[in-house]
C-alpha cells in the first residue's frame, strides 16, 4: 500500500507531521481527517523521489520528465490578477480541498505569466514541505507582508478558508476604489490631453499663415494678436527678432514638459524628505487633498481592521498598515499610535494629537478599544470613508468638466479674437477711407 507524508493542523491549530499508509490520495485525507486533524498538504512518498531523479538528470532535466518549464514574463503581477487568484484560492478551501491541490488547479488553469511562475514554485516548496505563508514571503513583489501575514495566521488558526474570504474582499473592494478614482480621471486626462494638442496645431500651422497676412499690413498689430504671433513663434523655434539666435521649439517642451515632471518627481519621491514634502503639500490642495486624505484612512483602518480580524498581533498589524499606507503623514501618525500601543497606552489618542483624521474617526476608535470591537469599527470607517470616496469623486467629476469647457473655450476665444482683431481694424480703415 502507498505511503503518503502529510502535514496537517489539530484542533488547537498546531501544525503536525507524520507519514500514513493509504490506498490513494483522497483515502489517505479521509484518513487524517478521521484522526480529528485538518491536513493542509498530502504527498505520496514515491513522487518526491521521482521528482528528485528528474532533478538530479542534468543540466537538461530529462529525468523523469516531470519538471514544468516556466514561460518568459516581464514585469509584476497586476493587483487585478492577485484578486482574482486570492477569490479562486479561497472557493477551494471552502470545498474542502487540500492546499497543494488547490495550488495544482490554479497553477494549470492560468496563462502564462509571472503569476503562473511563480505559483510553481509555491506548489513546489508546499510539495517539499514548507508553509504556504513561508512559500509566499519569497515572492515579496506579488504577496506582500499584509498577505502573508493573513495566511500565516489563518495557518496557525486552522481557518485559512475564512482569512482568504476576508483578502478576498479586502482586495476587491481596494480594486473598486482605485478603479473609481482611475476612471473618474480618465476621462479629464483624455479631453486635455486632445485640446493639447489641437491648440498645439493650431499655434504651429494656422496662426503662422495669418501671420504672412498680417505681415502685409501696414499697421501695428494689436496687442493680443502681437502675443499670439510670439506664442506661436516660440512654440515653432522661430526667429523672433533679427538678434535672436534660432532656440529649441516651445513644441518640444509641451511634449516632453509632462514626462520630465514625472520623472522629477519619481526622483523626489525617493528621498525621504522629498516624499514627506510631496505628501503633506497633496493633503492642503484644494479638492484633491480631502480626497486623498478620505481614500487614505479608508485603506489603513480597512488594513488594519482586516489584520486584527484575522489574528494577527496589533503591533505587528500595526507596522504592517504603516508600512502600505503610502502617505508619509499617516505614516508619521501611524508611527506614533505603533508607540503608544507598545507602552500600553491607547490607540485614538496619538492619532487625536496628529490631526490626520476627523474627530469621529478617532471617537469610534476609541469606542471600539473600550468595547472590544476594534476591527469592526475600523471596517466601519473604512465603509463609510469609501462612500464619501465614491461622493467626492462624483462631485470632482461634476465640477471639472464645466471647468474644462470654460477654459478650452477660453482658448479657443482668445487665438480667434486675436487672430481676426487686425482684420476688424483693417475693414474699418477701409470703410472710412471710402
Amino acid at each position: 500500500m502507498p505511503t503518503f507524508q502529510y502535514e496537517a493542523l489539530n484542533e488547537a491549530g498546531k501544525p503536525q507531521k507524520g507519514v500514513i499508509s493509504a490506498a490513494s490520495n483522497e483515502d489517505a485525507i479521509s484518513r487524517i481527517r478521521g484522526q480529528g486533524l485538518f491536513p493542509t498538504s498530502v504527498r505520496e512518498q514515491k513522487v518526491k523521489k521521482a521528482r528528485a531523479g528528474a532533478s538530479g538528470g542534468g543540466a537538461g532535466g530529462k529525468g523523469g520528465g516531470t519538471t514544468k518549464k516556466k514561460s518568459f514574463a516581464i514585469g509584476g503581477v497586476k493587483k487585478k490578477d492577485l484578486t482574482t487568484f486570492t477569490r479562486q484560492f479561497s472557493t477551494l478551501q471552502d470545498a474542502g480541498l487540500p492546499i497543494l491541490r488547490s495550488l495544482q488547479i490554479l497553477e494549470l488553469q492560468l496563462k502564462p505569466g509571472p503569476l503562473k511562475n511563480i505559483l510553481m514554485d509555491i506548489t513546489e516548496d508546499v510539495s517539499a514541505g514548507m508553509t504556504l505563508s513561508d512559500a509566499m514571503a519569497k515572492h515579496p513583489k506579488a504577496f506582500d507582508r499584509l498577505y502573508t501575514k493573513m495566511i500565516a495566521a489563518g495557518e496557525v488558526a486552522g481557518v485559512l478558508e475564512m482569512i482568504l474570504q476576508r483578502l478576498s474582499d479586502f482586495l476587491e473592494k481596494a480594486q473598486r476604489l482605485k478603479k473609481r478614482i482611475k476612471g473618474a480621471m480618465t476621462y479629464p486626462a483624455v479631453v486635455i490631453s486632445v485640446a493639447v494638442i489641437i491648440v498645439t496645431a493650431l499655434m504651429l500651422f494656422i496662426v503662422p499663415q495669418f501671420t504672412k497676412i498680417f505681415a502685409d499690413f501696414d499697421s501695428a498689430l494689436p496687442p493680443l494678436t502681437d502675443m499670439l504671433i510670439k506664442a506661436s513663434n516660440w512654440l515653432g523655434g522661430k526667429l523672433i527678432d533679427d538678434t535672436s539666435t534660432q532656440a529649441v521649439p516651445g513644441v518640444v517642451f509641451v511634449l516632453f514638459g509632462p514626462i520630465i515632471v514625472f520623472i522629477l518627481y519619481k526622483l523626489l519621491r525617493r528621498s525621504r524628505f522629498g516624499k514627506a514634502g510631496l505628501d503633506t503639500l497633496v493633503l492642503y490642495l484644494p479638492v484633491i487633498g480631502n480626497l486623498v486624505a478620505k481614500s487614505t484612512v479608508a485603506r489603513f483602518t480597512r488594513t488594519l481592521g482586516t489584520l486584527i480580524r484575522a489574528g494577527v498581533p496589533i503591533l505587528d498589524a500595526l507596522t504592517i498598515t504603516r508600512d502600505t499606507t503610502g502617505n508619509y503623514v499617516f505614516q508619521k501618525a501611524l508611527t506614533g499610535v505603533h508607540d503608544s500601543v507598545r507602552q500600553g497606552e491607547s490607540f485614538a489618542e496619538p492619532l487625536r494629537k496628529a490631526r490626520v483624521c476627523d474627530a469621529i474617526v478617532t471617537n469610534m476608535i476609541d469606542v471600539g478599544e473600550e468595547t472590544g470591537d476594534l476591527d469592526k469599527m475600523l471596517l466601519k470607517v473604512a465603509d463609510n470613508h469609501d462612500e464619501e470616496v465614491d461622493t467626492l469623486v462624483d462631485s470632482l467629476t461634476s465640477l471639472i468638466e464645466p471647468m474644462m469647457t470654460l477654459v478650452l473655450g477660453g482658448i479657443v476665444g482668445f487665438i480667434v479674437i486675436a487672430l481676426f482683431m487686425p482684420l476688424v481694424t483693417l475693414i474699418q480703415s477701409v470703410s472710412g477711407g471710402k
